[in-house]
């Protein structure tokens, strides 16, 4: 096989008759050796050199802009956490909770008109206790006109359950009103209509005749996993003041309560130490997933005052769903 030559002569070709060039040396003299040429002397493996640099360059580079990465571990998991804890305040599990439930939070309240207290006055006036008229003021019409009024009967919570503007509250919340008014999250303020009750749980269905844009309804859970020592949030209106938050524990299960006048008697509630007072009643009692498990009912408090004592009850949400007729879990 003939091999390429490495090399080639750089002067013109000679004549037959040109004498060889080893003539004229002495016998014995040893025959110039011609210089080999470097390889990158030729343009064509110049050219192919310096490809061959440029896809080295391209591919250093390449690495520089998108250096291999490490196949993450476990250790390398568990370093980024503990330094996301030491350096970000995260939201309690509270506030999380509280959150999600906000939305569909309502106030609710009621108002009566004055003539529907007539009888109370009555009584006070029997018992020496009514205001005396004001000298000169003419009986009949004013006071005629003033018993149309309506005054606020009872301020509670309520809590949507569908977005259709259905409200679930406590009876004794609504009971016996000329009118109900809800507010809503946003601040909008709506009439509603009682649709449903359920006498012996303290449950009353409201439907909002004017609805926000996007109402969210609040996310109900079974209680059959509850247990005693889960965490629990109240929300509410206690005295008017709200939305308000108060955190406890499920206390105990399956609890009974008679009210303090004796007229009614309450079965399978869920007993929590979660503050709650006046204005908390038809409230949810939540997870700390921001489900409701309850509807906040009533407080255990054996002296005459309507305050808070660590004892509070909830209908379990699956006998207030069925006040609404919705199925159970």
């Amino acid at each position: 096989m003939r091999r390429p030559a490495l090399y080639s002569s750089s002067r013109p070709g000679r004549s037959r008759q040109d004498p060889a060039p080893d003539a004229t040396l002495e016998q014995g003299a040893p025959a110039p050796v011609a210089k080999p040429q470097s390889p990158l002397s030729s343009p064509r493996m110049l050219w192919a050199a310096i490809a061959v640099l440029a896809a080295l360059l391209a591919f250093s580079l390449g690495l520089a802009m998108h250096p291999m990465q490490r196949k993450l571990t476990q250790e390398d998991i568990n370093a980024a956490v503990l330094k996301t804890l030491d350096t970000q305040v995260l939201p309690s599990e509270y506030a999380k909770a509280y959150e999600k439930i906000e939305p569909s939070v309502v106030r609710v309240i009621s108002y009566v008109k004055k003539s529907r207290l007539k009888d109370n006055r009555e009584t006070r006036r029997e018992h020496g206790l009514a205001k005396p008229r004001q000298l000169g003021a003419a009986p009949g019409s004013a006071d005629a006109a003033a018993d149309e009024e309506e005054v606020e009967h009872g301020v509670g919570t309520g809590v949507v359950i569908i977005d259709k503007g259905v409200i679930l509250t406590n009876l004794h919340v609504v009971s016996g009103a000329d009118r109900i008014s809800v507010i809503f999250s946003d601040g909008l303020q709506s009439p509603a209509t009682i649709t449903g009750v359920q006498a012996e749980n303290d449950l009353a269905v409201l439907q909002a005749s004017k609805l926000p844009d996007d109402l969210i309804p609040a996310t109900m859970r079974s209680t059959a996993d509850l247990a005693p020592g889960d965490k629990v949030m109240a929300v509410g209106f206690p005295f008017g003041i709200g939305p308000s938050a108060s955190g406890g524990v499920v206390s105990g299960l399956k609890r009974a309560f008679r009210s303090p006048e004796g007229k009614q008697e309450m079965t399978n509630l869920i007993q929590f130490d979660a503050a709650a007072n006046p204005g908390n009643s038809g409230g949810p009692l939540i997870t700390m997933d921001g489900e409701v498990v309850g509807i906040v009912t009533a407080i255990l408090n054996p002296t005459p005052a309507r305050t808070f004592l660590g004892i509070g009850f909830a209908v379990p949400i699956e006998n207030a769903v069925a006040a609404a007729g919705l199925p159970p879990f």
